[in-house]
C-alpha cells in the first residue's frame, strides 16, 4: 500500500512541475479515472484487519456431496431432534444411588479388631476363677477368611455381622462351656471398616466408620467440607470396584442423593475441568471452564464477553463439535458427519430460543463469524483518502 501511495504523489508531482493544463471537466475525470485504478490496488496491496472468517468462508464447500462436514441451523424446529443426539465425549458425572433404606449399623469385616469379656458366676467355671468372675480377650482379629479364634469355640465367621449379631453368636457357641455365662464384644475397625476422604476437603483423610453407618454429607462435613475453591465441584465415590459420580449442586439439592456410606468407600471431590473454545468476534478469545453443569449457546457468549458490536455477524455464529466415528449414523437421531457445524441466527425471536435451549458441550468450538460490514467500511474509508489525494 505504501508503494502505490508514493508512485501516486510522484505521478501528481510530475504533473505539477510540468504544469499541464487539465480543462475543469477533463480533470474531474481523469481524478475519476486515477481513483478508479488505484483502489484495487490499494485494496490488494492492504491486509485489511479481521478478527475471524466470514460466514460464507467457513461454510465455503459444505454444501458438496463429498464434504465431510455437516450444517445444520439450529431452530426451535430442529432443536428437538439434535437433543436426542449421543453426547460426543461423555464423562461419569450422573451414575449415582438413592438412599431408601433407614440407618444400618457397622458390619464387621476382615481385618476388624474383636474384643471379648466373658463373664460367668458359676464357681466351677472353665473360664473364671472365685476371684476373677469375668475373662477378657482383647484385639482378637479378624482374619481374611472373615473369622476369629475363641479359645474352646474354635473358629467363629463372624464377618458380615453386626456387633450385636456377633455377640449373640460367641454366647450361643460358649453355652456349652459356660451355661449361665454372659458375653460383651466390641469391635475395633481395621482399614477395611474406615472411609478415605481423598482429595477436594479441608481435611483429607481417614475416617474410622462409627457404629452407624454415616451419610456422605456428614463424612463431608467431618472433613471440613468442600474446599469453595473449586469450580463446580463434581462428587466422586468408588466402592467394591464401581464408581459413582454426582455434581456437588445435585448432591445438596436432593436429600435422596445423601447415601451412607460402607467400610471401604473412597470419597473425592473433584474440580470441573470441562472446556469448550471460543474464537472470533467476540469479546475474548480463550478456553472456558465451565462454571456450573449446564452451558448453553447464549451463556456461553455472554460467558465470553457477548459479541463485538461493531465486528460480529448475528447471523453467522457457530458451534463446532466433532463425533467420535461409533456415533455417526445415517439413519435416526444422530450426527450423519463426524464434524458438524451448528449455526444460530440471534437477530429472530426463533434463533434466539434455540440458541437459549441450546446446551454446549465438552470440546465445542464456539465462533463468532465476522460481519463484512466493518469491511465495506474500511473500503469506504480508503476510497475517501484516495479521492482526497487526489484532489
Amino acid at each position: 500500500m505504501k508503494n502505490t501511495t508514493r508512485t501516486m504523489s510522484l505521478d501528481l508531482q510530475t504533473l505539477g512541475r510540468n504544469r499541464v493544463s487539465i480543462p475543469h471537466g477533463n480533470a474531474r475525470i481523469l481524478r475519476i479515472a486515477l481513483m478508479s485504478l488505484m483502489i484495487p490496488a490499494l485494496v490488494a496491496g492492504c491486509s485489511l484487519p479481521r478478527g475471524a472468517a466470514l460466514q460464507s468462508e467457513v461454510l465455503r464447500g459444505t454444501d458438496d456431496e463429498t464434504s465431510h462436514v455437516q450444517v445444520i441451523a439450529i431452530t426451535r424446529e430442529t432443536l428437538p431432534d439434535i437433543q436426542e443426539w449421543p453426547i460426543a465425549h461423555p464423562e461419569l458425572r450422573h451414575r449415582w444411588m438413592t438412599t431408601g433404606a433407614s440407618a444400618t449399623a457397622r458390619i464387621i469385616r476382615a481385618g476388624d479388631l474383636v474384643s471379648l469379656s466373658v463373664w460367668d458366676s458359676q464357681p466351677d467355671s472353665l473360664l473364671t476363677t472365685g476371684e476373677q468372675r469375668n475373662v477378657n480377650m482383647q484385639n482378637i482379629p479378624v482374619s481374611a477368611s472373615g473369622q476369629v479364634f475363641i479359645p474352646y469355640v474354635g473358629e467363629l465367621r463372624i464377618a458380615g455381622m453386626t456387633a450385636e449379631q456377633a455377640r449373640r453368636e460367641v454366647q450361643q457357641r460358649m453355652s456349652s462351656i459356660v451355661p449361665d455365662g454372659q458375653v460383651q464384644l466390641s469391635v475395633a475397625p481395621g482399614s477395611r471398616n474406615t472411609i478415605d476422604v481423598v482429595t477436594g476437603v479441608a481435611r483429607p483423610g481417614r475416617v474410622e466408620l462409627p457404629e452407624v453407618s454415616p451419610t456422605i454429607l456428614s463424612i463431608l462435613a467431618e472433613t471440613g467440607g468442600i474446599s469453595s475453591s473449586l469450580r463446580n465441584p463434581l462428587v466422586r465415590l468408588n466402592r467394591a470396584g464401581e464408581a459413582y459420580a454426582i455434581p456437588a449442586s445435585e448432591l445438596f439439592e436432593n436429600p435422596a442423593n445423601d447415601i451412607q456410606l460402607r467400610g471401604g468407600d473412597r470419597v473425592l471431590v473433584e474440580e470441573d475441568n470441562r472446556t469448550f473454545i471460543a474464537l472470533g468476534a467476540a469479546g475474548s478469545e480463550q478456553v472456558v471452564y465451565f462454571e456450573r453443569e449446564e452451558i448453553t449457546a447464549l451463556d456461553a457468549l455472554s460467558t465470553i464477553g457477548g459479541l463485538s458490536d461493531t465486528r460480529a455477524d448475528l447471523r453467522g455464529v457457530m458451534v463446532m463439535r466433532e463425533y467420535p466415528e461409533r456415533m455417526v449414523s445415517q439413519t435416526g437421531n444422530a450426527p450423519r458427519k463426524q464434524q458438524v457445524i451448528f449455526t444460530f441466527d440471534l437477530t429472530s425471536a426463533d434463533g434466539l430460543f434455540a440458541a437459549q435451549r441450546f446446551t454446549i458441550q465438552p470440546g465445542d468450538v464456539v465462533l463468532a463469524t465476522e460481519s463484512s460490514a466493518p469491511l465495506l467500511t474500511q473500503v469506504v474509508n480508503i476510497f475517501r483518502g484516495v479521492r482526497s489525494a487526489t484532489n
